[in-house]
Order: structure tokens, then C-alpha cells, then sequence
């Protein structure tokens, strides 16, 4: 569900309860490097562990003394996030961040219905 390239790693497929396991210990093998952008752009389903995981990473990367950043978070993850506000505790790239900002004008815009 991981592949690396350098400090590039891309995460494919689903980012849920029954999945979440199994891609922690994966990432725990492939992410030593002193920087890694974790690519979202291929996560297809997220509930809140997916939440849960990248707020994991992003502690284990500051114990071992390491940048992490997330790119192309997929909206249905970042609109979770910004539910149980921590987005803020994500810090996406500025590859995520136009993403980001979508993702906020599509809820802004549900509501004002």
C-alpha cells in the first residue's frame, strides 16, 4: 500500500479501521529518512483512523527527530480533519494546501444552503 522513491512516499488504496494496522507497521519499515512527503493522492476510502494515523506519523517523525508533510490529502479526509479540528495538526504541502482551501469553499458552500 507504500511504495518510497527518495523522500517521496505514495500511500495507495484504502485508509480505514480494518487497514490501518497493517499500513502503520508497512510505513514504520519505509519512513527513516530525515524528510518524507507522504503522497495521499491515491487513498480511495478514509474514515477517522485515517485521521488517527497521520497525527501518528506526524508524532513518530518528531521523535526521531524527522520532517513529514502530506501532499494531495484527498478532500473527504481533509473535510474529517477540519471536523474534529486538527487540521491544523496535519500541516499539508503546498501541493495539498489549493486542495485544502477547495475542500473549505465545497463545506462553506453545503452550509449555505
Amino acid at each position: 500500500m507504500i511504495s518510497c522513491d527518495g523522500e517521496r512516499c505514495a500511500v495507495q488504496g484504502p485508509l480505514t479501521l480494518s487497514h490501518i494496522t497493517a499500513v502503520l507497521a508497512e510505513s514504520a519499515a519505509l519512513f527513516t529518512g530525515p524528510r518524507l512527503i507522504v503522497d495521499l493522492s491515491g487513498v480511495t476510502e478514509v474514515d477517522s483512523s485515517a485521521v488517527s494515523l497521520l497525527l501518528e506519523w506526524r508524532r513518530e517523525a518528531a521523535r526521531a527527530n524527522r520532517k513529514i508533510e502530506y501532499a494531495n490529502i484527498p478532500p473527504n479526509l481533509t473535510s474529517l480533519a477540519e471536523l474534529y479540528g486538527v487540521l491544523e495538526l496535519i500541516h499539508a504541502t503546498s501541493e495539498s494546501e489549493n486542495l485544502t482551501s477547495e475542500s473549505k469553499n465545497l463545506l462553506s458552500a453545503g452550509t449555505a444552503n
